[in-house]
């Protein structure tokens, strides 16, 4: 496709008011596309279109209105805790610090100087970029708040890890503890709508993601004090409806989640479908309880997300797995956890994943660990098709993506390994920026934009090479 065909394409969306890639995972929350012209080779020398610099720390993922990529980044006044890959960190340095003979209150002080940043300790600037899509230049950046943090953060977190979500007409920024802001694509602030700071466990701070449904921004809200579900109208930010939940796993009084809430419009009805703390639960869209269905992790984040008629609920780490059909009602659970009903598709117990969300792609559900275990299961049916290390290894916090028969696994170390698509394993390739990434990227037209800790990359075939 030329550059003229690919203007015209971009500006016809613009003028359409439809956005490309509107929020986080995309807009079937399942990152795939259908565009042969992607690229699935890359390094910082090759198919690298631009790169813009982003100061500060983020993780929240690229969107895409209007010809222009929206992403939010904080920076911090002085020196800010730098992220680490991994999640066993804290363990190993806990273990470190037993053996010097420190009292147990000794090393939970020496792990929070470390591995937590408190609101005290640092001041902020939070920023909304609009950048555009063809250049990597940037439009313009909005300071949307200033000052000492509402929360802290684990240091493998950051303060602004909530994707924004757009329309088309306006991006909707949400960041949990501070509130809702909302700015044409100009640059325009639209409204300001101020929310109660919630405190989440241990500091660890916040990531949920907001969803669009007709008029109404959504908000899933699982924290500390007074866990929530509520929608907020487009135009003026006023809250329309709020669901008070008290969930929580047995044994535990963790109410804080990080899942995303996901519309999941089928044959039946709409419905806003959550995880949280030991539950998933859909609600209608006046925020009336649905159904549940209960075996979910204590630490919920993977969120949920709809392939060929059925909705996937990932349970957490070491939980399960669940397809569900729609026009369910009632609690869903079985007394293990783990058996099929009239809307339960399939389970495979033990199969969910403690940070990244599974891939839909080609009548396969691909299950990524943080360890960087790939699994394979048949849509419909459940049945394992593989299970396998990727052979580069690392760590992985980024959802997997699938486009031109390939499945792309992102890991923190910044490495992309290129899986083929199908019921067997075979890893063709990886493409190394050597750069930290936790982000998950956009798919715009023949673009693949993806984030760094420092840059947002456009990833594109070289003229020459572009398929047509």
């Amino acid at each position: 496709m030329s550059r003229l065909i690919t203007s015209l394409l971009l500006a016809a969306c613009a003028f359409a008011g439809e956005p490309e890639w509107p929020g986080f995972r995309g807009p079937s929350s399942n990152p795939s596309a259908s565009n042969a012209a992607l690229p699935d080779k890359w390094s910082k020398t090759s198919n690298i279109e631009w790169a813009a610099t982003l100061p500060g720390l983020g993780w929240s993922s690229p969107i895409a209105a209007g010809g222009n990529i929206f992403v939010t980044t904080v920076t911090t006044d002085g020196k800010a805790k730098q992220p680490q890959t991994g999640v066993n960190y804290s363990n190993d340095y806990a273990a470190e610090l037993s053996k010097q003979g420190l009292s147990d209150k000794e090393v939970e002080e020496r792990l929070n100087a470390r591995d937590f940043e408190f609101p005290k300790e640092v001041s902020l600037h939070y920023f909304l970029y609009s950048i555009d899509l063809a250049s990597g230049k940037i439009n313009w950046k909005r300071e949307f708040y200033s000052g000492r943090p509402p929360g802290g953060r684990h240091r493998k977190n950051s303060y602004c890890s909530e994707t924004p979500v757009t329309d088309g007409k306006r991006v909707y920024v949400y960041i949990n503890n501070l509130g809702f802001f909302a700015y044409d694509l100009k640059g325009n602030k639209v409204w300001n709508t101020p929310l109660e700071n919630y405190p989440t466990i241990m500091d660890f701070g916040t990531a949920s993601s907001p969803a669009l449904v007709n008029n109404f921004v959504i908000i899933l809200n699982d924290n500390e004090k007074q866990q929530f579900i509520a929608a907020f109208e487009k135009n003026t930010g006023r809250q329309v409806w709020r669901t008070n939940r008290s969930i929580h796993i047995k044994g535990s009084d963790r109410q804080t989640g990080w899942s995303s809430p996901y519309i999941w419009k089928n044959p039946v009805r709409t419905e806003i479908v959550t995880i949280g703390p030991g539950l998933a639960i859909s609600y209608d869209l006046e925020g009336k309880e649905l159904w549940r269905l209960g075996g979910m992790s204590a630490m919920p984040i993977p969120s949920p997300f709809a392939y060929e008629g059925l909705l996937y609920l990932n349970g957490g780490a070491s939980k399960a797995i669940a397809a569900v059909k729609p026009g369910a009602s009632g609690d869903l659970t079985t007394p293990d956890d783990a058996k099929v009903n009239d809307f339960v598709a399939w389970v495979q117990p033990k199969a969910g994943t403690y940070l990244p969300t599974e891939l839909a792609y080609d009548g396969g559900i691909y299950v990524l660990t943080h360890t960087g275990i790939l699994t394979r299961f048949d849509a419909k049916k459940g049945v394992q098709s593989y299970k396998a290390r990727i052979g580069d290894g690392g760590d992985f916090s980024s959802s997997p993506w699938g486009y031109n028969g390939n499945i792309f696994c992102l890991s923190e170390e910044g490495r992309t390994s290129v899986i083929r698509a199908g019921e067997k394993y075979e890893l063709l390739h990886s493409n190394d920026l050597g750069e930290m990434a936790v982000a998950t990227p956009a798919l715009v037209g023949d673009r693949l934009i993806l984030r760094t800790q420092n840059h947002l990359y456009s990833i594109r075939r070289t003229a020459g090479k572009r398929r047509r």
